[in-house]
């Protein structure tokens, strides 16, 4: 598998951005691109947030592993650590996308059909 860094040394300008999908035989899909408001970039901003919401809202269905009467032990340990790893990946990926820095040094934003952008270049601003 190819690392991010040796991906981010195939293409000029930003650093690739990793697709929330994948190609059929499963490697991961990448876009070079500097447009935030490209139809991928939006397509995948899209994406990201229905995933993320999707797993947010199994997490708040997902039923106490010992409120299941016919499981055992086992059963009961691996549903309480899945749970576990789906809250733990939820929380890093709202804390990750809490400390993304700012693409520009513009300082100014405004509202791009309802996504935070620089006033100045336009850039998306992930907060």
């Amino acid at each position: 598998m190819v690392d991010a860094k040796e991906v981010s040394q195939m293409f000029e300008g930003s650093p690739p951005r990793l697709l929330p999908w994948t190609r059929p035989d499963g490697a991961p899909c990448y876009l070079s691109t500097d447009d935030p408001d490209s139809h991928l970039s939006v397509l995948a901003d899209t994406v990201e947030a229905e995933l993320l919401a999707a797993a947010e809202a199994l997490l708040d269905e997902a039923v106490a592993p010992s409120a299941v009467p016919d499981t055992g032990p086992q059963e009961r340990c691996r549903t309480a650590a899945l749970r576990n790893a789906l809250r733990d990946v939820l929380r890093i990926a709202v804390s990750r996308g809490d400390r993304l820095p700012e693409p520009c040094d513009h300082g100014e934003t405004r509202l791009c059909e309802g996504r935070t952008c620089c006033r100045a270049c336009r850039r998306q601003i992930y907060l």
